[in-house]
């Protein structure tokens, strides 16, 4: 049995806990600051412990012995957690987007004896294993549009729009600079711009650039596709409300505040759909050709509880991964890409099935 410790016990540390303890194969330890989020976790029957994670003996103390770390924690802890797992000589994996808490694990991964793994959730994560996949069936590439949305399914309030996952994620998303490959060329755009429109299965969204959706992807396809980029989908309107927010009354510079309004006023739910959508354009045998994935996840009960498309797809994500690395199915040692991933062993994964 795989000695693992989940660091973390929120609404993602909560669903990773019930997949992982649940299958058998791993002995799951959660430790978090929050014996409120321990409850449940304890619950399911695995062993909790409450710890703050900001000495880093501490938490080096906490790891030792496990050999695998999950970091479930916002993303300024990041650093921080890898470096005790390296330090400890455990393999690491993390759901962080990101940019540089990702550039971090990957300096540490340099002369590491462990894996280090970051972005294992949903985007970035398994939208980078399905895009990367998608390039490889053409000859050459022009362009890759990746979409992704996580939205209630019967959205209520002017945003339409409630709270699926971590808040600090979100304005993350919604702030920091986006990366993307334009005209062969990798540069840095802003979040909320280059608004679109669609439609899938009769229903109209609208997707906006956003941050650390794209994962290490620029790094993998520079020099080879013309274009690359990330946009988040969302229901008609929510772009241009989020704007005058973070915008025009400046709440992107006062993020603590802009996260006290949306958690006092944009309700949770776990009645959300989990949208991705991936375009993949190119050469094949002499003809330009283009290749689609789309697909809808919901949410759904796991045990006795009923968990969010979300809290499902960002835990399947990681616990797939943690699966195929032990499995021998990942590079044992470095840093490890998501693209790294074979899709179809992903997919066939007992975790990674959930995409299915």
């Amino acid at each position: 049995m795989t000695s693992l410790i989940l660091l973390g016990a929120g609404k993602i540390g909560e669903t990773i806990t019930q997949l992982l303890h649940a299958c058998g194969d791993y002995s799951v330890s959660v430790a978090d600051h929050d014996e409120a989020r321990l409850a449940p976790v304890a619950a399911l029957g695995a062993r909790t412990v409450r710890a703050e994670f900001g000495d880093p003996q501490a938490l080096r103390q906490l790891i030792r012995g496990h050999e695998i770390v999950i970091s479930a924690c916002p993303f300024h802890l990041t650093p921080l957690i890898a470096s005790a797992a390296v330090a400890e000589g455990a393999h690491y994996f993390d759901l962080t987007e990101d940019i540089a808490s990702t550039r971090s694990v990957k300096a540490l991964a340099a002369n590491a004896t462990v894996a280090l793994v970051p972005q294992c959730g949903l985007a970035p994560g398994f939208i980078s294993i399905l895009a990367y996949a998608m390039t490889r069936k053409l000859d050459s590439l022009r362009d890759v549009h990746m979409r992704v949305g996580a939205l209630p399914v019967y959205p209520t309030n002017a945003l339409k729009y409630n709270l699926t996952w971590s808040t600090d994620g979100l304005i993350n998303e919604y702030c920091n600079p986006c990366e993307a490959i334009i005209d062969g060329e990798r540069r840095e755009t802003l979040a909320l711009e280059e608004i679109e429109a669609f439609s899938l299965d009769g229903i109209t969204y609208e997707a906006f650039n956003t941050s650390g959706g794209l994962g290490t992807l620029c790094d993998t396809l520079e020099g080879r596709v013309e274009n690359l980029n990330y946009k988040t989908v969302r229901y008609p309107g929510h772009r241009d409300i989020v704007k005058v927010l973070i915008r025009d009354l400046r709440l992107g510079q006062r993020r603590a505040l802009l996260k006290d309004v949306l958690e006092a006023s944009v309700p949770m739910t776990t009645q959300d759909v989990v949208l991705v959508f991936v375009t993949v354009s190119g050469m094949r045998n002499g003809r330009l050709t283009q290749e689609s994935f789309a697909k809808k996840i919901y949410s759904a009960t796991l045990g006795e509880r009923l968990f969010s498309a979300i809290q499902i797809t960002t835990a399947a994500g990681v616990c797939a991964m943690v699966d195929l690395h032990r499995e021998g199915g990942l590079p044992s040692r470095g840093f490890v890409r998501q693209e790294d991933a074979d899709l179809e062993r992903f997919l066939a994964n007992r975790f990674g099935r959930y995409y299915a």
